[in-house]
């Protein structure tokens, strides 16, 4: 018997544009909101997308650079094969993990970094807070290793706590920085995207960012 959660979420009007549309998850729509907002990735890019599963963002990330364009998507957990992307298995929060990444495309460098990852849930929320923050914190890092200077990302956080100290520390490394909660966001929920443009010329060195 399926759920009161299940049965509230197939009614969304997002979760059947989603199957409507082909994509693995509602949040494809999150992406395809900023992008439509704030023109993060453009074709041909070179885009990294951390906490890939179960692959939308990576679904509108490949169609938005095209056939000229590199994704590469990375997570704990397997995901489908998706034509022209490459998944990686492995925890982004780990210096072996960024080495994987930075194989294929550091020749390159990278464009795009985009994160909408979110932390196993306790149910405490100061906590799950707390993890989402470390989360964002650990995707900058990884942006500052892989973008090319001029290089945009994209992180969701949760509200709360040393949001703004986490504002102010990428305030620091890019040029323009926003947030935005996207329409595809469910009304209840806390989380935040924050979208930062253009990566400044840092002095850190890419091989000690972890």
């Amino acid at each position: 018997m399926a759920t009161r959660w299940y049965l509230e979420k197939k009614r969304e009007h997002y979760y059947k544009q989603a199957k409507k549309n082909g994509y693995r998850a509602r949040s494809a729509f999150k992406l395809l909101q900023i992008q439509k907002k704030f023109e993060i990735i453009k074709p041909g890019d070179v885009v990294v997308d951390l906490g890939a599963a179960p692959g939308g963002w990576s679904q509108v990330a490949k169609k938005l650079v095209g056939d000229s364009g590199t994704i590469v998507g990375i997570d704990l957990l397997p995901i489908d094969p998706i034509r022209d992307v490459t998944f990686l298995k492995g925890d982004m929060t780990k210096a072996e993990s960024l080495q994987k990444i930075k194989d294929i495309v550091d020749d390159k460098k990278a464009d795009v970094v985009i994160s909408d990852m979110s932390p196993d849930m306790s149910g405490n929320y100061s906590v799950d807070q707390a993890r989402s923050i470390y989360l964002c914190q650990q995707a900058v890092k990884t942006a500052e290793a892989l973008l090319k200077v001029g290089g945009n990302f994209i992180c969701k956080v949760f509200a709360g706590e040393d949001l703004q100290d986490l504002r102010n520390d990428i305030n620091k490394k890019f040029k323009m920085v926003k947030q935005f909660s996207p329409p595809a966001s469910r009304k209840s929920s806390s989380e935040i995207f924050i979208i930062a443009r253009f990566l400044k010329n840092s002095q850190i060195s890419r091989e000690k960012v972890y």
